[in-house]
Parts: structure tokens; sequence; C-alpha cells
């Protein structure tokens, strides 16, 4: 099985002697994110993130489907990430990687069990015919922290998605096409964003947003979940070096404030999206008559 390639021992010690002196080797700081760049496709719900050399293509679809039998009131989310060679010679097609089975489990408790979308909003015939919601997420390229960036991928296109407006009838369901009626946006209840912070010297000293080698010095990692409003959805300890009580509370104060930052972003891309969208100043026509 294909592994990544590991950094030398002269590498090791170059990386871990310059956080020593509080120095990383791209000049960031150690609690800053790398340049963070959020495009979007012509259609709704397609998001192409980069958060320095990684890459990630997040992509939102939906299909009618019938609901689980002990669901009969909840539509239905699921969260899928690809890692392909082409991202990195670690990742095999057909073999699910330890990185990968870890990444689905963290993302699905971020967005799936946190009730990020209203469930119950994808209802159309209770016990009968559901929206099934499905956020696909490619890795084109890995250079550390996959988990940061396909969490903010993935959260950005539920954001900007859009789904087709329906009418029921009975039980008739008629799905109603882009050129029918204006598809709506997703019920989301919060957006819950993850920080990835690695632990080195025993957990004294904190970095935000590693990179490959930097994940591959480090001495453990700790992932805090949260929305805006401070709000923590998960912890997650990802082994390594036993980390003290009072470094885990100074990682979730570090961690809320960066969600506060990659919040921002995201609201940010979209209102820039939509005022793109907004060719003929539809929008703001809108905002004006509500105000009157």
């Amino acid at each position: 099985m294909p592994r990544e390639a590991e950094p030398s021992i002269n590498e090791r010690a170059f990386i871990l002697e310059a956080l020593r002196e509080n120095i990383r080797l791209d000049g960031r700081a150690l609690d800053a994110f790398r340049n963070i760049e959020l495009s979007f496709g012509d259609e709704y719900g397609v998001v192409d993130v980069q958060l320095g050399d990684t890459r990630i293509l997040a992509r939102i679809s939906a299909t009618v489907t019938a609901p689980f039998p002990d669901r009969k009131f909840d539509g239905i989310f699921t969260v899928i990430t690809e890692l392909s060679p082409m991202a990195s010679p670690a990742f095999e097609v057909g073999r699910q990687t330890e990185t990968e089975t870890l990444l689905s489990r963290l993302l699905e408790v971020a967005l799936r069990r946190s009730s990020a979308i209203s469930t119950e909003s994808l209802c159309l015939i209770a016990g009968q015919q559901v929206w099934s919601l499905t956020a696909t997420c490619h890795v084109l390229s890995h250079c550390g922290n996959l988990l940061d960036a396909c969490n903010l991928a993935v959260l950005a296109a539920l954001q900007h998605y859009r789904i087709p407006d329906v009418t029921v009838k009975g039980e008739e369901v008629i799905v109603h096409s882009v050129e029918e009626r204006n598809p709506v946006p997703l019920a989301m209840l919060h957006h819950p964003l993850c920080v990835t912070l690695a632990l080195f010297e025993g957990g004294e000293k904190v970095i935000v947003d590693a990179t490959l080698r930097e994940q591959q010095c480090c001495e453990g990692e700790v992932v805090v979940t949260a929305n805006k409003h401070g709000e923590v959805v998960q912890i997650a300890k990802l082994g390594g070096v036993a980390a003290d009580a009072l470094v885990l509370l100074n990682c979730v104060d570090l961690a809320v404030a960066k969600v506060k930052e990659l919040d921002t972003v995201i609201s940010k891309a979209l209102e820039k999206d939509a005022r793109a969208r907004d060719v003929g100043g539809l929008v703001a026509e809108l905002r004006a008559e509500n105000e009157r």
C-alpha cells in the first residue's frame, strides 16, 4: 500500500527548530490560515476551495426518494469524500485509507449529526417521498489540513445551493424546473466549521492550519467544530501526545475565534457571487420593494 513521503531527519529537525522560535516555513503566524480562495460554478452548489495549495471541489445534488422507515418525516443528507491518486500518491482508487475514513467520520459529525440542515424541510410526503441531499467532496490536491478545507467547501456549497421548488397535489409530487420556478435555498439551522490545531512540544505550542509537512512532524492534533455564535459541536483529539485540559480550553477559544473569520470569508464570497449573478439588479429592486 503506497504511503505519503515522510520528511527527512534534517527536514523534520529544521521545521521543529523553527517552530521553537515561533517561525513557520511559509512565514505565517502560528494562528494564521493560509490564503483562502472560494469560487462558485455556473450551477448552484458547485464550489472550488483553495486553502494554500490544498484544493477541494464540492458539489451538492438532490433526488427524490423514499425516506428511511424509522425517519418518515425527515429527508436524507449524506456526505461523500473522494480521495484519488491525483491528490496524493498515498491514495488509491477503490481502497479506502485511514485518512479518508477519519475525514468522512469527522465531516459526518460536523455537518450531519450536528443538524446543520433541517432534514424535516426536505420531507415532501411523510413516509413516501423526501429529498435525498448528497454533498460530494473531491480532493484535487492534498497539501495539508484536508478536514478544514473539505468542511469549508461543503458548507459553502450548501449555502450556495438552490433546491428545485415543488408542488404537492395529494400524493403526487411535481418538481419544477428552473425555467418554471426559481429554486429555493436550503433551510440551514447553523453553520458549523472545523478548525484543526496541531500540537508541538508536549502540547505547549499550538498552530493553526498545518501544512502537510507540519502535520507529519506534529505530536498530535485537536479538531474543534463550532459555529459563529461560539456553540461547540465537537472536540476530537486525534491520538498523539496527551493534552492537558487547559491546553484543550485554549484550543477551543482559538478555534472559535477562527470560525468567525472563516464564516466571514464564506459570507463575502456568497455576496460577491450573488452580485455577479444579479445582472439586471433584480435583487436590489426586490429589496427596495420590500422596504417600501
